[in-house]
């Protein structure tokens, strides 16, 4: 049950930064849940493979090569989705820090929930 509210958390946080972020977009609500669900996939699967990768790199930037990999996530899940799409690395970026925060936010306020 956990889980499926955080795939809905995470499309409502889509579809909010899909209004907001000019060149970001999502055709529809049912794309929106797709989207969460594949970034979830990709960050379970293809984040930890990318991130053994570039240690390196990350090193040597102390760890803002991070962000380089959430934004790389999220042009993956833009090739794999057909009605979403964020035009080029610099908007993944900005869409990556952003969903993080708002995921963030949404995610804390579930777990206030779970202690009541």
């Amino acid at each position: 049950m956990n889980f499926i509210l955080r795939i809905l958390l995470s499309a409502i946080a889509v579809i909010v930064l899909s209004k907001i972020l000019p060149h970001v977009s999502v055709d529809t609500y049912y794309t929106a849940v797709i989207v969460a669900i594949v970034l979830s996939l990709l960050n379970l699967i293809v984040k930890p493979i990318l991130v053994i990768l570039t240690l390196p790199v990350t090193i040597l930037t102390l760890g803002l090569f991070l962000l380089i990999i959430n934004a790389i996530i999220i042009l993956i899940a833009d090739k794999l989705i057909d009605g979403f799409s964020v035009d080029g690395i610099w908007w993944a970026l900005l869409f990556s820090l952003c969903l993080s925060f708002l995921q963030s936010i949404f995610f804390s306020l579930l777990k206030d929930n779970k202690k009541d």
